[in-house]
């Protein structure tokens, strides 16, 4: 009962906060208007503790997003964790994070960012081990080290900003545009936004945190921790383009949105392809914000948010059902056994294609179009519309696994529909799937597009789209690997479908060599030469005074040394009178 009424309550407090905000959002673009909080915390002689909060239509949409989605994983998991006796916690945390991310979106100021960073990471770390084996440690210790390296160079940002006197960051955007410490700053802060949503070369932690429960794989991978780190870069937007940072993360962004599209296409792990297509689409944020189109990206942002969010839902109801296989070649003729299920996955699957009038149309469209117009490169141009095709491949190839191969791992199961709970969730976040791109499109950019392109670029797009389409359903229909033909490209295989040998790279580099080098210093210095040469050798200099000042205390030669003082002084005394 304290369970039902837990989750209940905190559904019903996140859907409300989540319309406050969004309505507010509303207003607060049409009139155009920014409101900033500053409250006094304490106060010592001139020396004040403030807390900022600022409210303007990006924070208070992208907030509304964020609570509307964890109100309802929240809901979910009032049946998908129903078996788990410390259900209390789970909820407790997810709250936790939300409320991490909330501290995150409000602050204009770097030192209460960093409270929300920091809770993040500890708290996805909690997340990721909640299924307490050893996968699921090893893979938090690895999110946990990645994120840790983007934590330093935050810190180190915050510790050059003390230049400036405040670290309310928004106040000097314009001001210090061309300065080289606010260079130093943004690029520290660049480099902190790679490790959290996982760019190139720290793209392997997030795959590895498909260890957690899948409810809060679909809070973390639509809306809060890996867009932590796109959501900052659009506030430091102003500062980074048109310079050479902007170049490198264009190049690295497109890389990761590359290196994601096509391990998702030899990948067999349901959860790990969903992971791998948020990674794609965090490249795509992170590429068209380097290009300068920051509402672009923001506008991505909250479209990918409501469709990865009910693919992740759709995925944890079907492993549900499946006895917890996420191999995808144990299943398939789900559109008989699971219609509803499957009909909100093939929905959101087609909005993150860019399935014309759904979710992900208006923002992939609009990208990839203003990608046209741009001044970019022909290696840049090849990686945005060849991932793109990638994303539809993996897409089809999945559908094909799922609709159209019969089911393989047993004659009798129970595949079904009946959860209601399960179904109420993803038929909210299904309407949104739908409706939600044509609806922001309308409110963030007051005015039609219109972009005027050749007919060849204008049916680029599409033409990209049918061919990734074909080429998913081609690469996975097993007649056409009924010679093993995919043996013949093993190597390749093996070298996308391990993300570019990152997990190995990562987990040597970032985890075993420094831990076990840490451990050298510690017992060879710490408790080595240090230990030997240091508290040591001052503790047996300090013993060797004493034995000898207790030695002379212990024997008869303090009572002679005294009878000599005495005669001494009585010589002394004699001399003197005479």
């Amino acid at each position: 009962m304290e369970f039902i009424s837990i989750c209940f309550l905190s559904f019903i407090f996140l859907m409300f906060f989540s319309l406050i905000s969004f309505f507010m959002g509303i207003y607060f673009l049409m009139i155009d208007y920014v409101m900033f909080f500053e409250w006094e915390i304490f106060s010592v002689n001139s020396s004040m503790l403030m807390m900022v909060l600022i409210f303007d239509w990006i924070s208070l949409l992208f907030m509304s997003f964020v609570l509307f989605i964890s109100s309802l994983v929240i809901y979910y998991s009032k049946d998908y964790m129903s078996g788990d006796y410390f259900i209390n916690r789970f909820i407790l945390l997810v709250l936790l994070f939300v409320f991490s991310m909330m501290m995150l979106i409000l602050s204009p100021n770097l030192i209460s960012i960093l409270l929300g960073w920091d809770g993040l990471g500890l708290v996805s770390y909690c997340l990721v081990i909640y299924y307490q084996n050893i996968k699921s440690y090893n893979a938090g210790m690895l999110t946990a080290l990645s994120n840790r390296l983007g934590d330093v160079a935050f810190l180190m940002a915050i510790a050059w900003m003390l230049n400036y006197g405040s670290w309310n960051f928004l106040f000097y955007l314009d001001f210090m545009k061309n300065d080289f410490e606010m260079a130093v700053i943004c690029f520290m802060v660049i480099f902190a936004a790679m490790t959290k949503s996982a760019q190139i070369p720290f793209s392997s932690w997030l795959p590895a945190a498909m260890a957690a429960p899948t409810p809060v794989s679909a809070l973390v991978h639509s809306s809060t921790l890996v867009t932590a780190g796109v959501y900052l870069l659009i506030r430091f937007s102003p500062l980074f383009s048109e310079t050479w940072m902007s170049s490198f993360l264009l190049l690295v962004a497109s890389l990761t949105m590359f290196m994601a599209g096509l391990g998702a296409n030899f990948e067999f792990d349901l959860k790990k392809i969903i992971a791998l297509s948020t990674l794609s689409q965090l490249g795509l944020m992170m590429s068209i914000l380097a290009l300068g189109y920051f509402k672009l990206a923001f506008f991505h942002l909250l479209t990918h948010a409501l469709f990865k969010a009910l693919l992740f839902m759709c995925a944890g109801a079907i492993i549900h059902n499946m006895k917890n296989s996420q191999d995808i070649r144990d299943m398939g003729y789900f559109s008989i056994y699971m219609p509803f299920t499957i009909s909100c996955l093939n929905v959101a699957n087609l909005a993150l294609c860019g399935f014309p009038f759904l979710a992900g149309f208006y923002s992939k469209d609009l990208i990839l179009e203003m990608v046209l117009v741009s001044y970019v490169n022909v290696f840049i141009f090849f990686l945005f519309f060849f991932s793109t095709g990638l994303t539809v491949s993996y897409s089809f190839r999945l559908f094909y696994y799922l609709f159209i191969l019969n089911m393989n791992q047993s004659s009798f199961n129970s595949v079904t529909d009946l959860s209601l709970i399960m179904s109420k969730s993803m038929f909210s976040l299904l309407i949104f799937a739908i409706v939600g791109g044509s609806m922001l499109n309308w409110l963030i950019f007051p005015f039609s597009f219109m972009i005027s392109l050749s007919l060849i670029f204008k049916s680029l797009t599409l033409i990209v789209c049918f061919l990734g389409g074909v080429l998913g359903v081609l690469c996975s229909n097993l007649i056409f690997f009924s010679s093993n033909k995919s043996l013949n490209y093993y190597l390749f295989s093996f070298f996308s479908c391990s993300m570019w040998f990152m997990p190995m790279i990562s987990t040597i580099g970032v985890v075993y060599y420094p831990l076990n080098f840490g451990f050298k210093l510690f017992k060879f210095i710490d408790q080595g030469w240090t230990e030997f040469f240091g508290i040591q050798q001052i503790f047996s200099y300090f013993m060797k005074i004493s034995s000898f000042f207790q030695a002379i205390q212990f024997n008869n030669l303090k009572v002679h040394l005294s009878l000599f003082c005495f005669w001494v002084l009585v010589l002394v005394l004699t001399l003197f009178l005479i």
